[in-house]
C-alpha cells in the first residue's frame, strides 16, 4: 500500500477511536474535540510516511499531544478572562449582572475589533500568546525595540478606542448634565421658588 492509502486506511479504521480518546479527555468542552481531532489526523497526514503498522496507539500518542496543546490553549484563554475581570476592578469598572447585560470582554474583543491589523496582532501576541517583546520581534520579524514600541502603541490605542466606547463615570455624568436643556434648568427653578 502507498502512505496515502496506508493514512486512508488509518483514518477509517480509528477515527472513531481517536475521537472517543479526546472526548473522554475534554469532558464539558465537546466543542474542542473535533478541532483536536482534525489536528491529530493533519499530525498524521503529514508525518503518513511514519505511520506504523498497527497506527492506533500512535495516533493516541499524537493525540496526547495534541490534547496538550489544547489544554495549553484553554488555559491562556482563563488567564486572559481572569486579566480582563482584574482589568475591570483596576480601573474603576464593574460588569453588570442583568438579563440584557453583554458578555464579560465583550467590549474589549470590539475595540480590539475596531484598531487596525497590525496592532490587533501585536496584542493577540502579547495576551492570548503570551510572548514577550523579544519573541514578538521574532514573530514580527523586527528588532526588539520596535516590538516594545509597537506593542506600547497598540495598547495606548486599544485604551483609547475602550475610552471612545466607555467614557468614565464623572465624563458620562458631565455629558449627561451637559444635554440638559437651559430651559428645563429654569423651569425647575420657577417652580421651587412658586411651590
Amino acid at each position: 500500500m502507498s502512505n496515502d492509502e496506508t493514512f486512508a486506511a488509518a483514518y477509517r479504521e480509528h477515527y472513531w477511536a481517536v475521537s472517543r480518546y479526546v472526548a473522554r479527555r475534554l469532558q464539558g468542552r465537546p466543542d474542542e474535540v473535533e478541532e483536536v481531532v482534525a489536528e491529530v489526523f493533519t499530525v498524521a497526514w503529514r508525518r503518513r510516511a511514519d505511520l506504523p503498522a498497527a497506527p492506533l496507539p500512535w495516533l493516541y500518542g499524537v493525540a496526547r499531544n495534541c490534547l496538550a496543546n489544547a489544554v495549553r490553549g484553554y488555559g491562556r484563554r482563563r488567564r486572559l478572562v481572569d486579566r480582563l475581570g482584574n482589568d475591570e476592578a483596576a480601573h474603576g469598572r464593574h460588569i453588570v449582572d442583568s438579563p440584557d447585560a453583554e458578555a464579560p470582554g465583550a467590549w474589549v474583543h470590539e475595540a480590539l475589533a475596531r484598531l487596525s491589523p497590525p496592532d490587533q496582532e501585536v496584542l493577540r501576541l502579547a495576551a492570548w500568546e503570551e510572548l514577550g517583546a523579544e519573541q514578538i520581534a521574532v514573530v514580527l520579524g523586527c528588532g526588539g525595540r520596535a516590538a516594545v514600541m509597537r506593542l506600547h502603541r497598540a495598547r495606548r490605542r486599544l485604551r483609547a478606542e475602550i475610552d471612545r466606547m466607555r467614557p468614565a463615570p464623572a465624563a458620562a455624568a458631565a455629558a449627561a448634565a451637559a444635554a440638559v436643556p437651559a430651559s428645563a434648568d429654569v423651569t425647575s427653578r420657577k417652580d421651587a421658588r412658586h411651590g
